[in-house]
This record gives structure tokens, C-alpha cells and sequence, in this order.
């Protein structure tokens, strides 16, 4: 599912030109005209960090999904499976946003195939060194473990990934320059606010097993 979002300006014109109720049709085509323009020029107001930013959380969701994909088959409880489930719908959701927002800018679309070459040109990136990533011992020990022990170690470990993200939004937000364009502003903003709370969750599940 993208996110949709309604440019205030063009919220404000079509409701004036309905209570006036003078608008004309060219007074509404001129409207739509520069609605597109600013959109378009929305679209070219980012930066390198923004790119990496994208790219890099498309990487550390893809590793969360890997992650949550393990709890049925691994005998977690009835709750953690429904945090997973509600984890694996949200960030398929952002991943595909994050995906289209770099289609829509030219950039490098990683799980696409796409090969285009942005005006920012995306960089490699080192995915294991991201905040929060797990090693592959760490996902080698979640991925053997079963019943109980899962639960403990999935909730140790996404607390851990959950903080990375969260780094990654402060560090986008830190960089000059970064996070102007509307769509990965509000996208960062709901990221930051979200693995937040769910980090609060995990760490009442995780107080509430048994010792």
C-alpha cells in the first residue's frame, strides 16, 4: 500500500474555488498546472543522505521481515506471532513507498532490478555495518532457536534492530540538507515513531516471560 499524501496548497485552492464558486475551467486546469510543478519540483529536493537513507532502511527492513518470517515455523507464542504479522504488513508497505520514491527520482531501486543511475547516484552500501543489523551468528542462533528461547531471543534482537532504525532517522534528520523533500520527511517521521513504540512493546513482553 503507498502512502498518499495531499499537498496542503492544492487542498486550500480547490476548497476556495468551491465555496467561491466562480472557478472556471481554466482557472482549475492553471490550478492542476502548478499543483504538478511543485509536486515535480518536491521530487528533486533531496540529497545523498536522503538516497542512502532509502536505500539503506529498504535493506534493515528486508533483514526485520527475514527475521519475523521464522516465528511460526519456530513455535513462537500467539502474541509474538501477532507482533511479527503486524511487523512484516508495515514494513512491506514502507519498503514498497521507499522503493517508488527512488523509482520516482531516477535513483537505484534495490529488490527491483532496476539499474538507473540517479542525479545523486546511489552509493554501495555496507548493509552489515547499519545500526541495528544483526550479525549473521545473531541470525544464525534466532533461527535455531525454538518455543520459549525464540520468543526471548526475537525480542532481544528486533529491540536491538528496532534502535538502529531509529538511529537512522536521527542521523538523516542531522544531516544538512536532508529531509526536505515532503514524502521521505513524513516517511522518516512515521519510521522514528513507530519502531519506537514498538520498542516500548517488546520491552513489556520481554519483562513479562518467565525468568
Amino acid at each position: 500500500m503507498e502512502l498518499t499524501f495531499m499537498h496542503p496548497a492544492r487542498t486550500l485552492l480547490l476548497a476556495a474555488f468551491l465555496i467561491s464558486g466562480c472557478a472556471t475551467s481554466s482557472d482549475m486546469s492553471n490550478s492542476e498546472r502548478l499543483y504538478w510543478e511543485r509536486i515535480e519540483a518536491s521530487r528533486q529536493n533531496y540529497v545523498e543522505a536522503d538516497v542512502d537513507f532509502m536505500t539503506g532502511m529498504i535493506a534493515h527492513h528486508e533483514q526485520a521481515l527475514v527475521m519475523s518470517a521464522w516465528a511460526e515455523p519456530n513455535g513462537a507464542s500467539p502474541e509474538l506471532r501477532t507482533l511479527t504479522a503486524r511487523i512484516i504488513n508495515a514494513q512491506k508497505d514502507e519498503i514498497a513507498t521507499m522503493q517508488k520514491w527512488l523509482r520516482d527520482r531516477g535513483e537505484d531501486v534495490p529488490g527491483d532490478g532496476s539499474a538507473a543511475t540517479g542525479s545523486h547516484g546511489a552509493s554501495a552500501h555496507a548493509h552489515r555495518d547499519m545500526p541495528g543489523m544483526l550479525s549473521q551468528a545473531q541470525l544464525d542462533e534466532l533461527r535455531a532457536a525454538q518455543g520459549t528461547e525464540f520468543d526471548r531471543l526475537f525480542l532481544e534482537y528486533m529491540i536491538q534492530h528496532h534502535q538502529g532504525a531509529v538511529t537512522m532517522v536521527s542521523r538523516l534528520f542531522a544531516t544538512d540538507g536532508a529531509g526536505q523533500d515532503e514524502l521521505s520527511f513524513r516517511l522518516a517521521t512515521d519510521i522514528n515513531v513507530d519502531q519506537i513504540t514498538e520498542i516500548k512493546r517488546m520491552q513489556r513482553m520481554l519483562r513479562a516471560m518467565p525468568k
